[in-house]
């Protein structure tokens, strides 16, 4: 699927802001297989990211940017690359990679990450987590587990001076499974859920997927 999403020359480079440029559901793929990073006090956590959910402007009733820009959602209408994060329900923090040129307002959700580093940190922050599959699975469950939280909103996710970024390629190796979107009330028929095929740290949510290699969508 991602042949259509990302000029093949590109696939496999440095992910950059330019790659982030375009409408959410085409830039969610991209991130599958990037490092989300958080590195605090010289301790460094780190996740690759397995599964995103794709968030429009005010044409998507579903995202935080429908009905325009406010102070809760100003991050999500930054520049690609930024950094938005927003608690849910009152209780987790979620972090988002916005997406779409300033003004837009449209993002990604990371839903899950494979652990890669700090993992002793990750399991003193989720003592709730009763296996290692459990720290990272869900988009509340992998901000406790890094350590992201409301304060770093709007950060720069490509500054190397942040305490949250973004590393690694552009695009994801193997195969990609999409569904609609999950844990909302309306718009959840848009396929802009997207996760590496058998992965296990992929949140449980899986209905209607459809499994597609890259290059077909």
């Amino acid at each position: 699927m991602a042949g259509d999403l990302a000029p093949v020359e590109r696939r496999g480079a440095p992910l950059t802001r330019s790659d982030l440029a375009g409408p959410p559901e085409l830039v969610a793929p991209l991130l599958l297989g990037a490092l989300l990073v958080v590195e605090r006090g010289g301790r460094r956590r780190a996740g690759r990211i397995v599964e995103v959910e794709a968030y429009g402007g005010d044409d998507d009733p579903a995202s935080h940017a429908h009905g325009g820009e406010r102070p809760r959602n100003r991050s999500m209408f930054a520049e690609p690359g930024v950094l938005y994060v927003y608690r849910a329900y009152g209780i987790h923090a979620c972090a988002n990679v916005v997406t779409g040129e300033p003004g837009v307002g449209a993002a990604v959700l990371v839903r899950a990450v494979s652990p890669v580093s700090g993992i002793e940190e990750m399991r003193a922050a989720r003592p709730a987590a009763r296996t290692d599959l459990q720290l990272t699975s869900g988009p509340g469950r992998l901000c406790q587990a890094l350590g992201i939280t409301l304060g770093d909103d709007g950060v720069d996710l490509f500054d190397p001076a942040a305490p949250v970024r973004l590393e690694g390629a552009v695009g994801p190796a193997g195969e990609v499974s999409v569904s609609g979107r999950v844990g909302i009330s309306r718009e959840t028929e848009r396929p802009w859920r997207f996760w590496l095929t058998g992965d296990p740290y992929v949140s449980r949510h899986r209905p209607g997927a459809r499994a597609g290699r890259e290059g077909t969508r």
